[in-house]
């Protein structure tokens, strides 16, 4: 090898090092699926988290299609997982309004190198793998602080590809510095005319709804229809650096600042027969705090919570240790603790108490 060969050869190895965190997703490698590995029947509700952490479902107007999501032991070389989807009621009747896209949100607070409405805007490149049924779907980078987006479209294969996408720094709209979410990196694949009905915003602009869809095929057109996507990396500069792979616990704490549950993998509300959360009743007074609780790591904010009784899977519920059953309720919520209270009437006094709970911040 020549000595100019030797030098270009090591600039690249140099260039392809992480420098600190690159990858601004969270789950990109689709590792953490904390609330369930498979979910049937989806299509239905908007905004829902279902199977793989971070990637959230965002639907229009409803459609008659229905879908399955995922997490599947498949993926390109180096990656163990992927998240799928696969229609399962077709909808070839498409209304206007509808729209089908799969969202990964970022805090304001996570995107500020990005340098965003300030004349030194950074360069940013999204890139992923995927492979499906023959389709044209699109890739969307939306600013939700100010109302901006820019898009590509890619064609998916049989086999896995690597797509990559960068766009030019946007100077207008800055991201504001919060815990709110600021920034949506989000896969669409099924739109009406409402989002197909203009030309793909492929610069920075001004939302516009019929731009953001403009040129996809829609996922539902059969139930032959499947997706894969996993290695999905949001990091600044101009071209596509190699995935940066995190530690399956380093991703799992970075997934539960927005949502944690006790379940370890069993279905949400299942009769486990684990032994999870633990406290014990106080004196005989009603509804008096009997245990209090710290989520793993500090959540985004005051998550929504609910408590389920390890037996019965009931919600509102929680199992005495000698399997009689009281009504319970979380008390006290904040970022880093929770607290439950619960009947003692109905349980009983000085007895050890059993349940699971869920916690969520998502954005």
């Amino acid at each position: 090898m020549s000595k100019a060969a030797e030098l270009a050869k090591a600039g690249e190895t140099l260039t392809n090092q992480p420098s600190g965190r690159k990858n601004i997703v969270t789950n990109g490698a689709m590792q953490i699926a904390q609330r369930a590995t498979s979910s049937t029947g989806a299509g239905a509700a908007n905004n829902v988290y279902l199977t793989v952490d971070r990637w959230v479902v965002e639907l229009g107007a409803t459609s008659a299609g229905r879908f399955t999501m995922t997490q599947t032991a498949d993926g390109p070389s180096g990656f163990a997982n992927c998240m799928k989807i696969d229609c399962t009621t077709a909808d070839t009747s498409i209304a206007a309004g509808e729209a089908f896209s799969i969202a990964h949100r970022i805090e304001g607070q996570d995107v500020q190198q990005l340098k965003k409405g300030t004349s030194d805007a950074e360069y940013i490149t999204v890139s992923w793998y995927a492979k499906g049924t023959a389709k044209t779907y699109g890739l969307e980078v939306h600013d939700a602080d100010n109302s901006r987006n820019i898009h590509k479209l890619f064609t998916v294969s049989s086999s896995w590809q690597k797509f990559t996408a960068t766009f030019p720094g946007d100077t207008t709209g800055a991201l504001d510095d919060d815990n709110a979410k600021s920034l949506h990196v989000a896969f669409w694949v099924h739109a009406g005319s409402t989002f197909t009905g203009g030309t793909l915003n492929t610069a920075w602009a001004a939302n516009d709804n019929a731009n953001r869809a403009a040129g996809i095929d829609s996922f539902f057109s059969s139930t032959d229809n499947e997706l894969f996507i996993t290695g999905v990396q949001l990091e600044i500069g101009s071209q596509a650096t190699p995935f940066e792979h995190r530690s399956f616990s380093e991703e799992l704490s970075l997934c539960q600042r927005y949502y944690w549950n006790t379940y370890n993998g069993a279905a949400i509300g299942s009769n486990t027969g684990q032994v999870n959360v633990i406290g014990r009743s106080a004196g005989g007074q009603n509804y008096e705090t009997i245990s209090e609780g710290h989520f793993p790591t500090t959540m985004r904010a005051v998550p929504t919570m609910q408590i389920y009784n390890s037996i019965t899977g009931t919600a509102g519920s929680i199992r005495g240790d000698s399997s009689d059953f009281a009504t319970c309720v979380i008390n006290f919520r904040g970022v880093n603790y929770y607290s439950f209270n619960m009947n003692n009437v109905a349980i009983g006094q000085s007895t050890f108490v059993s349940g699971n709970v869920t916690a969520d911040a998502e954005l």
